[in-house]
């Protein structure tokens, strides 16, 4: 079955109101019906700002990376695409096409 696999790069720190940003987007994807939403934290990385986000033993952890992945149809991710467009300040999003197998 093809779908479209949506990703969503920012960081842990971004927020919508008081809610941070993963948060809000898997209120308004479950709002909108959408499958469903992981979101994946990571242990390094830097964005446009060129500064290194990273978990370190000795010091703490701040501003970490989050990775927000979801595959739904078409239809239903680009309804989720003007709520991004409004509240994604500080990240990108991609979409691509896949292939989706749901073992039975």
């Amino acid at each position: 079955m093809k779908a479209v696999r949506l990703r969503i790069y920012t960081s842990e720190d971004e927020k919508i109101g008081h809610l941070p940003l993963y948060e809000a987007v898997a209120e308004q994807a479950r709002t909108l019906g959408l499958a469903g939403l992981t979101v994946f934290r990571g242990i390094f990385g830097f964005g446009r700002d060129r500064h290194i986000h990273t978990v370190k033993v000795l010091s703490l952890s701040e501003n970490l990376p989050v990775v927000l992945e979801l595959i739904d149809t078409r239809e239903r991710i680009e309804a989720l695409l003007p709520f991004l467009d409004t509240h994604l300040r500080n990240g990108i999003y991609t979409l691509e096409e896949v292939e989706l197998h749901i073992p039975q």
